[in-house]
This record gives C-alpha cells, sequence and structure tokens, in this order.
C-alpha cells in the first residue's frame, strides 16, 4: 500500500547538481498533476560550497515542506554535514548514498536505530558508463530513486529533456541514458529492504513557480516600466526574471551600482509616471531608507521589495528571517507614512505585489514589500487556471489621479485634500510644473519651514492610511471563530500555522488563527474581532526579538479582553516547522487560564 505523500532531502557539493535534480524532479512531478514544494539551501560562500533540497510531493495542496523526511539521499556526506541541522527524519528513514563517497562513520548525526534501510550506489561510475560523463550522476540519482519509490518516471524523462533542450541532441541523449541507467541498476542490483512507495493517480499539469518570480510576474502585470536594483542575495531571481522578460513588455530594467543609485532612479522614474519598482534584501533597505522618505515627502508612488535574510549586517545571506519588520514599519527618519505588506506563499507573492502597485499608484505612497528568503527562493505547484483568465479584483492598476484641465490653471501639486490624495502631473504637461523635493512644503510644493504648514501636510500623508484601512481588510482566519486558543503569525509562518492549526482541531484541540497581510497600516478590526472571544493568544514568529509581538501590542490591548499572550519566537536560519506550532499549541491548551 503505497503513501500519499513523500518528502524526500538530497545533499551533496555546489558542483553535484542538487538543485538541478530538485527542480527536474518538482517539474516532472508538477507536470503528472502533483502539487510540489521545494525548498532550497545553499552554503553563504560566492561560488561552489554545499547545496541541499527538500522535495514534498502530495495528491493534494501542501502548504508546508514537510517537518520530516521520509528519504535522505547523500551525494556528498561531508557537505550532508553542514546542513545536519536543517534535516529532521521520520522513523523508518530510506537512506540513498553514493558509495563512491567517504562516509563520517563517528559524526553522522543519525539515530542508527531510525534507518530502515540504505541503499549505496555508485552514481558516478553509473553516469560515466551510461553518458559518457560522471558529472550526470544527480540525473542517475533520480532514476535511481524514481524507481525505488515510483515517483512519476516516464514525467521525469520528459522533464530531463526539457531541461536541456537549448543543448544538442547528443546532450539530451546522454541524460535520458543516465536516468534509465539508474532504473535498472535498481531492478537488477537492488533489493527493496523498505516501506516506502509513493503513491498518486495523476490529473491535470500544475504551473510551478518560485516566490521571486511570482513578484516579478506581478509587477509585469501590475505594469510595472521600470526596475532598478542591484543583486543582492535572496532577491536577485527578481531581477535575472525581470531583465529577461519586462523588456518584452515595453519596461526597462537597469542594473546600477548600489543600493543608492537603485532607489535614487527608481524614485525618479516615478516622478516622471512611470510604474517603479525595486528589489533587495535587509541590507539594501537600510541604504534605501532616506530616499523611501523621500518617496514619502514628495508623495510618489514605488514599490520597494524587501526578501528577508538573517541578520543583522551580513548576517546568513542564504537562510531565513522575519527581523525586518521594524525597519520596514518605521526605518526612516521623521514620520514617513508608508505601506507594509507581507505575502504568505508563492501564489500570495503575486496577489500582494499586484495589491502593491494598487495601492502606491492610488494613494501616492511608497510601498514596501516585506517577503523573505523562504517564500522568495522556493517553488511550489499552483494550478496553472489560477493565471489563465486574469481576472482579479485589482486589475484597474492605472489609478494615479492626474490634473484637469481646470486645475492645471493653477496647479497646486499638494492641495490640501479630504482624501489626503492630490492630482500629480508629469514633466512636459504645460501647467504642471512642480518641485519635488525632499524638502517641506506648501500646496504648490514651494519650500516652507512653517509649522502649522508643516502640520496639515503631515496629516495630508496620513490621511491615506485611514482610507486603506477602509479600502481592504487583507487578513485570513484559519480554525473555528469559537476557540478559545488563538495564534497569530505573519508572513511566511503562515504554511506551518495552518497545518498545526489543522492537526490540533483534527485531534480534538480548538484553536484559531488569523494572519494580516496588510501590516502597516495596522487593521485593527479583525484583531479586536479575532480575540474577543481568546483565553490565551500565541504570538509566533522567526524573530529573536519578537518585534510582532511588540508591533501588535501597541494596538491591541489583549488583557482588556481576558486574553493573556504567549510569546512563542525563535532565531531565524530555519522557517517554524508544522510540529514545532503544533506542540506549542498543546502546550497551551494545556496550561491554566489566569485568574
Amino acid at each position: 500500500m503505497g503513501q500519499k505523500d513523500i518528502a524526500i532531502g538530497i545533499a551533496g557539493s555546489g558542483g553535484d547538481g542538487v538543485i538541478s535534480a530538485g527542480e527536474i524532479l518538482i517539474n516532472a512531478s508538477a507536470s503528472d498533476g502533483l502539487f510540489t514544494f521545494m525548498l532550497k539551501s545553499f552554503g553563504p560562500q560566492i561560488r561552489g560550497g554545499e547545496s541541499s533540497v527538500r522535495v514534498r510531493l502530495n495528491q493534494n495542496p501542501i502548504a508546508t515542506q514537510g517537518d520530516r523526511l521520509d528519504v535522505l539521499v547523500v551525494l556528498s556526506w561531508k557537505d550532508f554535514m553542514r546542513f545536519r541541522t536543517e534535516f529532521l527524519f521520520k522513523k523508518d528513514l530510506v537512506i540513498v548514498s553514493d558509495s563512491e563517497d567517504k562516509f563520517p562513520e563517528k559524526d553522522i548525526p543519525i539515530d542508527r536505530e531510525m534507518i530502515k534501510a540504505w541503499y549505496q550506489v555508485p552514481f558516478a561510475s553509473i553516469a560515466k558508463e551510461a553518458s559518457g560523463t560522471s558529472l550526470a550522476k544527480n540525473i542517475v540519482m533520480l532514476g535511481v530513486i524514481s524507481e525505488l519509490f515510483k515517483l512519476p518516471q516516464d514525467a521525469l524523462r520528459r522533464s530531463v529533456m526539457k531541461k536541456f533542450s537549448h543543448k544538442s541532441n547528443e546532450v539530451i541523449e546522454s541524460n535520458v541514458k543516465a536516468i534509465t541507467a539508474g532504473q535498472e541498476y535498481v531492478q537488477v542490483n537492488l533489493k527493496k529492504e523498505d516501506h516506502v512507495l509513493f503513491e498518486y493517480e495523476p490529473s491535470h499539469p500544475k504551473l510551478v513557480m518560485e516566490g521571486n518570480e511570482a513578484v516579478a510576474f506581478g509587477a509585469i502585470y501590475s505594469g510595472l516600466k521600470y526596475f532598478a536594483g542591484y543583486p543582492i542575495t535572496p532577491s536577485g531571481e527578481i531581477m535575472e526574471f525581470l531583465g529577461k522578460f519586462l523588456p518584452k513588455y515595453g519596461g526597462v530594467m537597469m542594473q546600477m551600482e548600489d543600493e543608492l543609485a537603485s532607489i535614487n532612479a527608481v524614485v525618479g522614474a516615478s516622478f516622471v509616471g512611470a510604474k517603479a519598482m525595486t528589489a533587495t534584501s535587509g541590507p539594501g533597505i537600510s541604504l534605501m531608507n532616506e530616499s523611501i522618505g523621500l518617496a514619502s515627502m514628495a508623495e510618489l508612488p514605488i514599490v520597494v521589495v524587501n526578501v528577508q535574510r538573517v541578520g543583522p549586517s551580513t548576517g546568513i545571506p542564504t537562510k531565513t528571517e522575519q527581523a525586518d519588520l521594524m525597519q520596514a514599519i518605521w526605518g526612516s527618519h521623521g514620520d514617513s507614512p508608508r505601506v507594509v505588506i507581507a505575502p504568505s506563499d508563492v501564489e500570495d507573492c503575486f496577489d500582494t505585489t499586484v495589491l502593491s502597485f494598487y495601492i502606491a499608484e492610488k494613494y501616492q505612497i511608497p510601498v514596501i514589500l516585506l517577503s523573505d528568503s523562504f517564500i522568495g527562493q522556493r517553488k511550489e505547484s499552483i494550478n496553472p487556471d489560477r493565471f489563465r483568465n486574469m481576472e482579479y479584483g485589482f486589475k484597474k492598476v492605472n489609478t494615479r489621479l492626474t490634473p484637469t484641465k481646470e486645475e492645471l490653471e493653477n496647479f497646486k501639486r499638494y492641495r490640501l485634500t479630504e482624501s489626503g490624495i492630490s492630482a500629480v502631473s508629469f514633466p512636459g504637461i504645460k501647467g504642471g510644473e512642480y518641485q519635488a523635493a525632499g524638502i517641506e512644503h506648501d500646496e504648490k510644493g514651494w519650500p516652507t519651514s512653517d509649522v502649522d504648514i508643516h502640520n496639515a501636510m503631515n496629516r495630508k500623508r496620513f490621511r491615506k492610511h485611514d482610507l486603506i484601512k477602509k479600502e481592504f481588510e487583507f487578513v485570513r482566519f484559519y480554525g473555528p471563530d469559537d476557540a478559545e486558543i488563538g495564534i497569530v503569525g505573519w508572513g511566511s509562518s503562515k504554511g506551518a500555522i495552518k497545518e498545526a492549526v489543522e492537526r490540533a482541531n483534527a485531534e480534538g484541540i480548538k484553536v484559531g488563527a488569523i494572519i494580516p497581510q496588510i501590516i502597516l497600516p495596522f487593521l485593527t478590526g479583525p484583531f479586536e474581532k479575532f480575540v474577543s472571544n481568546k483565553k490565551k493568544v500565541i504570538m509566533a514568529e522567526v524573530a529573536f526579538s519578537g518585534p510582532f509581538r511588540r508591533y501588535l501590542r501597541g494596538f491591541i490591548r489583549f488583557g482588556d479582553y481576558g486574553a493573556s499572550t504567549i510569546p512563542f519566537r525563535i532565531s531565524g536560519g530555519a522557517p517554524f516547522t508544522v510540529e514545532q506550532i503544533y506542540d506549542k499549541i498543546v502546550e497551551v491548551s494545556k496550561m491554566e487560564d489566569k485568574k
């Protein structure tokens, strides 16, 4: 009897083709209609080093990478050791390793009693004999595991052919031979000693997409015309995608000399009327904050993507964290209104990018899209029908308010309005000339140091937050409304929280969850409703200092509702597991209520 869900970890050196093998596997599985999830992990080196992937396959939709592995594949034990704290294993673990690789007998961090079966295969030798090069050992490995665990074999061949379609027929043939050789090696030389067999029914193909790609796709769909950026891990794929596709849609992608040049170019592009965006990570945001404040003061719409990584300083560039929250919300001198939006999965990266452009353009305000490495660089499968007709609630993204002929007769760029939104002109519009500077200004844009005018302009700029809160309630809820235990998280923690809440409720522990996606301005209403009947609220975040909890407590007095708050924070480096969240729910369910 097969299993409907399988989690496979693959580790090796940077030259072993681990990432390519993972991509081939999930593309093949998605083409057979499976839901897939692939999490990549790299060493911090610029070149070389170690790499790993975790692949999860399921007939039904999945929200996480799976806590524990059914199968561990090792192409290099030395490089696997660098991921020893990231891989968790199920009982009856199956190991497939390269028999030609030296095995660290003393140091392997796996309880021998957990290992059900261990298959050792000479990947490089098989590859050399079948295809003429040992470099195809990752393809041989795919053939081996597809035969051992009944993964999609025909789809794997198609995926390999597609992967190398830009190469010669000889290269394509040699790789197909490599995958076949791996399968035949299992049939002739290995006796099945484990229980792991994957069972599924093929269905309609799924689309595989990475979070950073979904951001770039959403930006193009929103009408992006100008992107300026500087490469930084883990946001680089956004620039790569836009460099390839944005010119095809009438846009420009420019690689700048640094983050300062990038953000200033984006502000300048917005000033001349273009939809403009940049993407970076925490260190880049630190450099950009002054000019984000300039966009706020000049009331120019820009979108800034922060794909968070572990900090501070250089930190761990290739790992994930949620510790840039305060930087996103208050990372500027003075009262600098902006909007902060957090995607929670790959498909959501598309939605929240479109939403970011809609809000930026309509309200003439900078929007920070606060993603992270866990979302940005992972791959998930999505139902392609989701994008086929592009029927979407924010289609009217061309919403920048421009002046009428009458307004241009005495143009007041920063006219004090009830909404806080005033018409904006572009260079070349007769009568629409104005000064867009970082200095405080009057309604016409002329510099001023008048305290009363500064107060009036501050009120104008912040009134936009009130309208945004009225227009949107971008919040997700999970679990029953009457649950007395609640859990609050944001961004990429959603998947683990969702699965843990479903598991807890299935086992009789009533718990509800709330995941906001518009972080700033804070949507008080949904939270007040959520906490109104809660006795205990868990605050989950991947940030050691707990910024999200401190931020929430500035708006919601949980004690007024009789709710006690339980902080649950972990340092960055790895995302929450479902098991971690579930165990915390169980622990809290057993706590006595405070009197």
